[in-house]
């Protein structure tokens, strides 16, 4: 059977489809290059005019969601200028879509609670890139906020990837700022001004090393005696520093105090427990006999 070849009026409608898909193609990368730019530029230009780090903050979380959406949004757009170039009617499939998606909702409902719990962190600035926070049982630095899921990485290195529909509370342990709270334990025997006059010296020359003066934002306060224990009398003082320095300013005030109180004779107890035998109201002590056991070597001999 012979083949008859097309003429150049039956191959110029496919010809010209497939030069104007070609173009919606490039049209729609040049669009998603022009607006990640722009994007990218803006959020440079608005980290340049924040006055605070938490504004920088929530520049760069907000910045990677517009990115996120802005290519969907084209990808979308081109996609149907695609399909409707082509000749397939878009109102079937839009139909289609719309009872193929009540029908996925039913099933996707966690989904759907992803994406609205995470616009309104997002709107409400509860999570930004950076922080430290805990939520749904996890805590960690912030790697990434999307829509859909928080990304964490905790101290040992893990990832945990938290959907925002099961987030219900946040801690964020490092918005605007963070007060580093550090209790110590002296014996009961020690003076407790003493011990408070060591702690506020080691403090205001904690805040006066320039290596550590700009994390603080504001003076020590002494909280004093905070409570009682069994073996100890639990002194409380605590820095209002920068967001995420006060586990840094714990560890280097803690070096400090170790070697203060070593140097005052002021006791660091470890639990202990005292034996007491009691006495009349005369004030006589009934008879607490001591026998000192014999040392291993003997008792084997015997």
């Amino acid at each position: 059977m012979e083949m008859i070849p097309l003429s150049w009026r039956e191959w110029a409608p496919l010809a010209r489809s497939i030069a104007h898909v070609l173009v919606i193609v490039l049209l729609a990368m040049l669009m998603m290059s022009i607006t990640e730019r722009l994007i990218q530029r803006t959020r440079l230009y608005l980290k340049t005019r924040a006055d605070t780090l938490e504004h920088a903050k929530r520049v760069d979380t907000l910045g990677r969601v517009f990115r996120y959406v802005s290519a969907v949004v084209v990808g979308l757009i081109a996609t149907t200028l695609i399909l409707s170039e082509l000749g397939i009617s878009i109102a079937p499939i839009l139909g289609a879509a719309g009872v193929v998606g009540l029908a996925i909702g039913f099933g996707a409902q966690s989904l759907v609670k992803d994406f609205f719990s995470g616009f309104f962190i997002l709107v409400e600035n509860q999570i930004r890139l950076g922080d430290v926070v805990d939520i749904a049982g996890k805590a960690g630095l912030v790697e990434e906020v999307t829509l859909r899921y928080v990304r964490l990485r905790d101290y040992d290195g893990n990832v945990h990837f938290v959907p925002n529909g099961e987030i219900t509370i946040v801690s964020n342990f490092t918005l605007d700022y963070a007060q580093s709270v550090i209790d110590l334990r002296v014996a009961w025997r020690e003076d407790v001004d003493e011990a408070l006059s060591v702690m506020r010296a080691v403090a205001e020359a904690l805040q006066a090393d320039p290596a550590f003066s700009a994390r603080f934002l504001a003076p020590v306060e002494m909280v004093g005696v905070e409570r009682w224990e069994a073996s100890a009398v639990i002194l409380r003082c605590r820095f209002k520093v920068v967001p995420i320095e006060q586990w840094n300013v714990r560890r280097e005030y803690l070096r400090r105090i170790k070697r203060a109180f070593d140097e005052a004779g002021i006791e660091v107890p470890y639990p202990h427990l005292t034996v007491y035998a009691g006495a009349d109201k005369a004030g006589n002590a009934r008879a607490f006999p001591l026998r000192a056991a014999a040392p291993l070597e003997v008792r084997a001999q015997r």
